[in-house]
């Protein structure tokens, strides 16, 4: 059983281009949704990270992600209400709290929590789930290995054994419960105690393995692993130069503002909505013009 959030090979352009090409082209959505706070525009960054997800076929990935970013900004947006009491539109007057003193829920606190902080969340927790899923980890930590050799082999190493631990968890999960209704119940301390003893059996023959391969000798100088290279390069970084220089030219131009305190006003104009138009645009453009033809 492979984790959701695993990498996983495939064929279309984004997989096919390369580790920096990909990454930056996904990081430049990212940025926008910490440039704007406008509900409109990181929501536009969300649907874009969702198409993405959905065309480089990690559909399992990016409807999971958004199932648990859901409920995390569901979360944010509740304590940003109970803790923040700016605003002139109060709904509720809960009283007073040892810690918050009085606690009063405004509309402009929720309004804060959810369009800004929770759409925020989600958006950025999409982008990274399809880097996570579409990007190769090993191609990236080849690039980084000429500069730091033993820190790319420790990433490398987790990038590889946490999906395992999380594998093996399924597969104890799955055994505990074929052991039938009758069975004593197992207790998250055991199971944890059973997943960390087996990622220590694993790590020693890990070890030997790394040093039989002469990972403990000194690095040879001079000698660079061959970068992976693809047609697409140039479009992804093209379009991420767009996308990040766009974003960032009309923030400083002030589209896509957005006020909650103490009234709310958000930007409706035409600049903001053709950004927000645009971003799912660009992000399916490698898939449309990528597409192999006939």
């Amino acid at each position: 059983m492979r984790p959701a959030l695993a990498y996983r090979p495939g064929r279309d352009p984004l997989h096919a281009a390369s580790a920096p090409a990909a990454s930056l082209f996904l990081f430049a959505f990212a940025l926008l949704a910490f440039v704007y706070s406008s509900p409109i525009v990181i929501g536009s960054v969300a649907v874009a990270a969702l198409l993405i997800g959905i065309a480089a076929g990690a559909r399992r990935t990016v409807f999971l992600t958004l199932r648990w970013g859901f409920a995390v900004a569901l979360l944010m947006a509740i304590v940003n209400a109970l803790v923040t009491d700016r605003g002139e539109t109060v709904l509720a007057r809960l009283g007073s709290a040892p810690v918050l003193g009085q606690v009063n829920v405004t509309l402009e606190s929720l309004a804060y929590g959810v369009g800004t902080l929770g759409l925020r969340l989600i958006a950025t927790l999409l982008v990274f789930a399809v880097y996570s899923a579409c990007v190769d980890p090993d191609e990236l930590l080849r690039l980084l290995r000429p500069i730091a050799r033993r820190s790319a082999l420790s990433a490398s190493l987790v990038t590889r054994l946490v999906p395992v631990a999380a594998a093996d968890l399924a597969r104890l999960n799955e055994a505990v419960a074929l052991r039938g209704p009758a069975a004593a119940p197992v207790g998250r301390g055991a199971m944890a105690r059973r997943i960390v003893a087996g990622s220590l059996d694993r790590s020693i023959d890990v070890a030997a393995t790394l040093e039989l391969r002469g990972y403990s000798l000194p690095a040879v100088r001079g000698v660079r692993p061959p970068l992976k290279r693809s047609r697409h390069d140039r479009l992804f970084y093209a379009l991420a130069a767009l996308v990040a220089g766009a974003g960032i030219a009309g923030a400083i131009a002030g589209v896509g503002g957005f006020d909650t305190y103490p009234r709310i006003v958000i930007d409706t104009g035409p600049a903001t909505l053709a950004l927000a138009g645009a971003l799912p645009l660009v992000a399916m453009a490698p898939f449309w013009i990528g597409r192999p033809r006939g």
